[in-house]
């Protein structure tokens, strides 16, 4: 049985030049031994929430046909061992299209006690906290194991991103791996239990 630890990375950024996307894909590449780190990237593809046509809400007997990105977003998550969040702040709040993902998540389950944290890349003075503050609340009603040790302010400006769409910064970098490697340990050592993931 492999003891590599799988985290979900999902951006809440729509953004082509996002930071906070550069900074998960940085996470892909920079994931130290024993951690696997792969990017959500179907969040467009995610139609409106609409808790009549969640089959996860179904009557007995009700028929309701899944939508494929949203088998394919639950799946992921199931897969996963934790999720690690990146967002930024738009209009004092979450992005609209993250929020989406994000009621998406409720119905299924996936994400009750699942290991979760994010990144806060903003070099914004306000430092996104009103976006984080509602992340937070809404992984509260998800009922995930908020990781709040790897729940990091990490700012990084458009200049720290490279052509090929990753950072190069040393520290940053860094940081980055920290993160996952702490997350990675909480989800190791989580009440004594070992993953039940291969």
């Amino acid at each position: 049985m492999s003891n590599t630890i799988h985290i979900l990375l999902i951006s809440g950024s729509t953004r082509g030049a996002s930071t906070n996307t550069a900074t998960l894909r940085t996470a892909e590449v920079v994931a130290p031994d024993g951690v696997s780190a792969r990017l959500f990237g179907a969040m467009m593809d995610l139609p409106y929430f609409n808790p009549d046509e969640d089959p996860a809400g179904a009557a007995p007997g009700e028929v309701r046909l899944p939508y494929p990105a949203v088998v394919t977003l639950r799946v992921a998550i199931a897969a996963s061992h934790a999720v690690l969040f990146c967002t930024p702040e738009y209009a004092g709040a979450l992005p609209g299209s993250f929020k989406n993902l994000l009621d998406w998540c409720v119905g299924g389950g996936e994400m009750s006690r699942k290991p979760a944290a994010w990144i806060n890349v903003s070099s914004m003075p306000t430092g996104a906290a009103d976006a984080h503050a509602s992340l937070a609340k809404v992984l509260g009603y998800l009922d995930a194991d908020v990781v709040s040790a790897a729940c990091v302010r990490l700012p990084v400006g458009r200049s720290a991103v490279g052509g090929t769409g990753l950072i190069a910064d040393a520290a940053i970098r860094a940081g980055i791996a920290d993160v996952l490697a702490t997350l990675a340990a909480h989800c190791r050592g989580r009440d004594g239990e070992s993953p039940r993931l291969e």
